[in-house]
């Protein structure tokens, strides 16, 4: 890799400083151009998969986020009613898996990987646009400001809204509304004690999580039309939809104030891209394959992007053929998960909970089940598992 090798990321969210800390790993130098003035990120907390964790042991910070996390997968799912409809532990995770699922505040996770880079290499308030994606032949160029900087990669990592992927790819219609929108809450729950759970309803959705440092981690879904709001606030709105829901989810909701509440409609890339680059430019994570929040892979996946497409980093048709046919199967997944748990219809709910628990009685929990394939992935090379350590 020769020292002049320079790399632009556009974004820095997860996806977009773990490709900076992979690609500085190999070498290159590396900016990161983020429009937000802080890095601090919108959300409240993340779960990450054995196939994430993976991917940061690469990075060399994979036992640092296990340690960090609170261990998760002890708990299952449950009807608002509190039945149980399916138990899993995190035993058994581990070892359908090879590792743990772990939760954690995002901001963690952002501020070990900005850590990984040197002083410098994250630029705040700085909003970029690609000007030339550029080819074999020329530099790639993009504008920040007055400034225009040329770099032998850039790559696109500013979100599901992405103006690179718009670029890259003007034909292709963007993202769609799932149906669906979210509420998120990372809080002190004073003298909450439970088990992790994921509760299904009607069409609404709700899950909450203890994390390591006390805090509560809950979240919770509805299908709704984009754009709408509570006419009140979104605390009110959480207890006028899940109020009556099984404990702990009426002391949740009374612990959080109306400006903890985050609430965002859930958009989604139903068209898959025809690649994940051009030119000199790759996307990774919601710019290239925004998916519904059902599965929790959307920052697992950008992750898993970030050390793909380092290690492809002067082949990036090999990191399209390696991406695009993974995190596309994925997203379908996701989408058919939400159309499961978001079932409005009072029959298909009852036959869903059935099949629910018949199934979870006579092998493992569904939710175990919904990771196959998915949580066991490992960086495909024998050179970045060297890099590892011996996970």
């Amino acid at each position: 890799m020769a020292q002049s090798a320079r790399a632009i990321v556009i974004g820095g969210g997860i996806g977009g400083l773990a490709a900076a800390a992979a690609l500085h790993r190999r070498g290159w130098h590396v900016t990161v151009l983020e429009r937000a003035p802080s890095l601090e990120p919108v959300g409240a907390a993340i779960s990450l998969a054995p196939n994430a964790l993976r991917a940061l042991d690469v990075l060399g910070v994979g036992d640092e986020i296990r340690d960090l996390a609170a261990w998760q997968g002890d708990g299952g799912l449950r009807t608002p009613g509190g039945r149980w409809l399916s138990r899993s532990n995190a035993e058994a995770a581990a070892a359908r898996f090879g590792g743990p699922l772990v939760l954690l505040p995002r901001t963690a996770l952002v501020d070990r990987l900005a850590a990984l880079l040197p002083p410098g290499a994250v630029r705040t308030a700085a909003a970029a646009t690609l000007a030339d994606p550029g080819d074999g032949t020329r530099p790639a160029r993009v504008t920040c400001g007055a400034e225009e900087l040329q770099a032998d990669l850039v790559v696109g990592a500013d979100g599901i809204n992405s103006r690179v992927r718009s670029v890259l790819f003007p034909a292709h219609p963007g993202p769609v509304h799932a149906g669906f929108t979210t509420w998120r809450v990372l809080i002190p729950v004073p003298g909450a004690e439970f088990a992790s759970h994921e509760t299904w309803g009607r069409g609404r959705i709700w899950g909450t999580h203890p994390l390591k440092d006390g805090r509560v981690y809950a979240y919770a879904a509805a299908m709704t039309p984009p754009g709408e709001r509570a006419p009140d606030d979104e605390k009110a709105e959480l207890r006028r939809r899940f109020g009556n829901w099984h404990d702990p989810i009426p002391a949740v909701i009374a612990a959080a104030r109306p400006e903890d509440v985050l609430r965002h409609d859930v958009h989604h890339i139903a068209e898959p891209l025809p690649a994940y680059h051009l030119g000199r430019v790759a996307l990774l994570g919601d710019a290239a394959h925004a998916m519904p929040p059902t599965l929790g892979q959307g920052g697992n996946q950008a992750v898993e992007d970030a050390v793909v497409l380092a290690h492809h980093s002067h082949d990036l048709a090999g990191y399209t053929a390696a991406r695009l046919p993974r995190t596309s199967a994925i997203a379908r997944q996701a989408v058919r998960v939400a159309r499961l748990n978001m079932a409005r219809s009072r029959a298909v709910v009852a036959v869903r909970n059935t099949a629910i628990a018949a199934l979870s009685k006579a092998g493992p929990a569904l939710f175990l089940r919904s990771f196959d394939g998915i949580a066991d992935w490992r960086p495909p090379y024998a050179s970045e598992q060297a890099h590892a350590g011996n996970r």
